[in-house]
């Protein structure tokens, strides 16, 4: 006992030390610190690709063309950029727009079989008629008179002075637009792989090249390397065409010609990665075929058509004046912010030393030490000027190629691995709740988290192509404005307070003194709004996309006004004014009744619908780029009682409470247990009712057909079971909660430095590594998300002041700035 307890004492000190070095570890792991690792991360993966684009350019046609990789067995994925499907409406609208800007397209394709096999595939992907095959070792064409477009093969399978002949004669005819060219095989064939062959191969190129030289500022020029062969499946008297024959020919091509014209590479990739399907060993099979015309398409049409989801070869979105102002300003805060902290660091030495003339103390010492303090002005240009800084990572990240974008890629595997994890995460951070009412703030902020979660692994992942997944999600976007309508009732019924519209009914006199309450209804009312919008309504002027291109903020905050305006207009009602004359609680049921009826107008009168909404000056907050409201109209009918719903159920709530059916002031059960255990039985049935249509509906507007009906069935029956028990309503996962708190935050970044190409695609800030890239892309997104939402606090504060004569100033400001705005953009003209 003696020895284990000197052992003891021995261990104990440095037992101590791990102990106290561990817990020091432990107090800075915070969101401040994390900030700070993203902004250093964030600085070196600049550094990294500002190399890249210096060593290697910046020309995302060249990534297309040179490198990639296939995303499960059978998706191919550029390097580096994003690759567009185009159907055969898709490629016809292409060549006929290309053609607008000049005369007629020209697209030759010289080779072997191999070259013809590419060249068919393209013309029967954009000729409306079956086209006949030709005898295979001669040349064909193929002219659509429609799009004005030529598409020609010349049969020229071995590289010889015939090839050279016919490139040298395009130096003084019409030339071409676009040129594929590549041969080997026949070469290798017809020598049985002699050395002596290659070498002449090489001398051909090596007269070639300089022609390309001169034609390459007149057209574009592809030598196509050769694919890799099966050796199984090759013929007899094709064995001697090895892949090692094949690699020697594809570098002596590249050696010679690498400065003449462009080395496509990617299409030998896509070959070898995906040729299991070839018949006889050298040709390609189907799906790597339609791949290298895909290529071929996003290579010729991208820049000229601008798809969304095709980065390839498409040039940045040119600047607007807008972008440039906005641009000039965030400038000017930035400077402004170093100057003014050089002053505040200044005046905080001249403080501190007592360095001021005796004659001078009682006049300058109070200003001194006014600007060595928290001065508004200061914290309003620095938080400018952070606003400004994190604008300019989106427009970097989305509205330029400095980053690189990349397709979505949906497997099950993919989807419910991330979902797994932050699902196992969530339920192990959890604690105790000190509040106990039904949807505490504890709770919805933990709903909205893992909502929040699920909702971008599906946006990463591109899950919504599985209808049922695409519907499960819909119930989450419908709880989220569910939660609007059940705590803006809550607040306003709980309150009472409206604002203006209860001033005036009072002396105006007291309207100054009123204002400054920070419960005042009005002053809630533009705090609301201003935090829903400031980060759209910047976003707006950064990434040149209009208001409903973030539709959800557009959305929620309509939602929100409108429950404002029903609580508001006479007679208003409130939990007090019920508990003075019962006939409020029928008021609230009429105002609900006719809320209700409002909507089903609408929704049966589109044309009713559409000239409300496109009404100036308001028309701009409800169309997208191409003046259409259609969007808008989509979206407000998908979820159009959600909102009402929230109200009811908060309305219902309010009235079991008042009437003693409900007792939620404690951690006991909401009911008795057999009542707990029928309503709890009903909700397991109820979610899975939901999932089993979203697994019978066939198709999404069917399915959104039916969505707004039931889509109560599943938040009700989570509501309940999430609160009936004591235990399940007073604990809740922290881990949830926090990122609930930066939900919108999360919702609004998501779009431009998480996902790319306005979400069509995945931002790459580590290429090559996809689960690396992912893990560092989030974190960078939900510090920057986090900064957003802390900034957001802090500009609302100033943006909506106290005194009354502030926010009248505030909003002359905020008017001249969007007049100018509004006619620029045609909003008010």
């Amino acid at each position: 006992m003696a020895e284990q307890t000197q052992q003891q004492q021995v261990l104990s000190p440095s037992t101590h030390s791990i102990t106290t070095t561990s817990v020091e570890f432990i107090q800075h792991i915070n969101v401040e610190n994390a900030k700070f690792l993203a902004l250093v991360v964030l600085l070196c993966i600049v550094s990294y690709h500002g190399a890249l684009h210096f060593v290697y350019g910046s020309d995302s046609c060249t990534w297309l063309l040179s490198d990639g990789r296939f995303q499960g067995p059978h998706v191919w994925q550029p390097y580096g950029c994003m690759l567009h499907s185009y159907d055969k409406r898709d490629a016809r609208y292409c060549m006929r727009y290309i053609n607008y800007w000049g005369g007629q397209t020209h697209i030759l394709f010289v080779g072997d079989s191999r070259i013809r096999q590419l060249y068919e595939q393209l013309v029967h992907h954009i000729s409306l008629q079956e086209i006949p095959t030709g005898a295979k070792h001669s040349d064909m064409q193929f002219i659509d008179n429609e799009l004005n477009l030529k598409v020609e093969f010349k049969w020229m399978p071995v590289a010889n002075a015939s090839m050279y002949e016919l490139f040298k004669s395009y130096l003084n005819r019409d030339k071409p637009n676009v040129l594929f060219v590549g041969s080997a095989t026949w070469t290798i064939k017809a020598d049985n792989a002699s050395k002596e062959a290659l070498e002449e191969y090489r001398e051909v190129l090596t007269n070639v090249a300089p022609i390309f030289e001169q034609l390459k500022p007149y057209m574009k020029i592809l030598w196509i390397l050769q694919d890799p062969v099966l050796q199984d499946k090759l013929s007899p008297e094709r064995q001697m065409i090895t892949n090692d024959q094949l690699d020697l020919y594809n570098k002596a091509a590249m050696e010679v010609l690498d400065d003449s014209c462009i080395i496509w590479k990617s299409s030998r990739l896509v070959a070898q990665g995906y040729n299991g399907d070839s018949v006889d060993g050298l040709h390609v099979g189907a799906i790597a075929l339609n791949y290298d015309v895909q290529i071929l398409l996003n290579m010729h049409c991208n820049d000229h058509m601008n798809f969304n989801d095709g980065t390839c070869c498409a040039s940045r979105e040119p600047i607007t004046t807008l972008q440039l102002a906005t641009a000039i300003v965030f400038a000017v805060c930035m400077v402004a912010s170093i100057v003014l902290r050089c002053c505040r660091m200044h005046a905080r030495k001249v403080v501190a030393n007592g360095i001021i003339a005796p004659q001078n103390k009682a006049k300058i010492k109070p200003a001194v030490g006014a600007l060595a303090g928290d001065c508004d002005v200061y914290i309003v240009v620095s938080s400018l000027a952070k606003f400004g800084l994190i604008m300019a990572y989106f427009f970097l990240c989305d509205r330029t190629n400095f980053f690189m974008k990349e397709n979505k890629y949906y497997s099950t595997l993919n989807f419910f691995l991330p979902f797994g994890y932050v699902m196992a995460l969530g339920l192990f951070f959890t604690e105790d709740s000190k509040q106990t009412i039904v949807l505490h703030r504890d709770q919805t902020d933990e709903w909205k988290g893992w909502m929040q979660l699920v909702i971008l692994i599906y946006h990463m992942t591109g899950a919504s192509q599985v209808l049922p997944i695409y519907m499960q999600i819909r119930v989450l976007v419908t709880s989220y404005l569910f939660l609007t309508g059940f705590g803006h009732f809550s607040f306003f019924w709980a309150k009472g307070d409206y604002g203006l519209f209860r001033v005036c009914k009072s002396r105006c006199a007291y309207f100054p003194f009123y204002w400054q309450s920070r419960q005042n209804g009005l002053r809630r009312v533009l705090e609301m709004v201003f935090r829903l919008n400031m980060l759209v309504i910047m976003l707006c002027f950064v990434m040149n996309r209009p208001y409903q291109f973030y539709y959800f903020v557009p959305l929620v905050t309509f939602w929100f006004l409108v429950i404002y305006c029903t609580m508001c207009m006479l007679p208003q009602v409130s939990a007090t004014s019920a508990d003075g004359s019962p006939w409020h609680y029928l008021y609230m049921v009429l105002k609900i009744v006719f809320l209700i009826a409002i909507i089903t107008i609408l929704f049966l009168s589109e044309v009713l619908f559409e000239k409300i909404f496109v009404t100036r000056p308001f028309k701009a907050l409800f169309v997208t780029s191409d003046d259409s409201v259609k969007e808008w109209w989509f979206r407000w009918q998908l979820d159009r009682y959600s909102v009402v719903f929230g109200v009811i159920f908060g309305y219902a709530y309010f009235l079991l409470k008042r009437f003693e059916l409900l007792d939620d002031k404690g951690n006991g059960s909401l009911f008795s247990r057999g009542v707990c255990w029928i309503v709890c039985l009903l909700s397991v049935i109820g979610i899975m009712s939901y999932t089993t249509f979203t697994f019978f509906c066939k198709t999404k507007p069917e399915c959104n057909e039916v969505h707004p009906y039931v889509a109560f069935i599943p938040i009700t029956s989570y509501i309940i079971l999430r609160n009936v028990a004591g235990f399940m309503r007073t604990r809740y996962s922290t881990f949830f909660a926090w990122f609930g708190k930066i939900s919108l935050e999360l919702f609004i970044s998501q779009y431009h430095i998480w996902l790319a190409a306005d979400t069509h695609g995945v931002l790459v800030l580590i290429p090559s590594y996809p689960v690396l890239n992912v893990i560092v892309t989030s974190f960078v997104f939900v510090c920057v998300s986090h900064e957003i939402s802390k900034l957001t606090v802090v500009l609302s504060n100033y943006a909506i002041p106290g005194s009354w004569k502030y926010l009248v100033r505030n909003a002359i400001i905020f008017t001249l700035v969007l007049i100018p705005v509004g006619f620029s953009h045609g909003m008010l003209g």
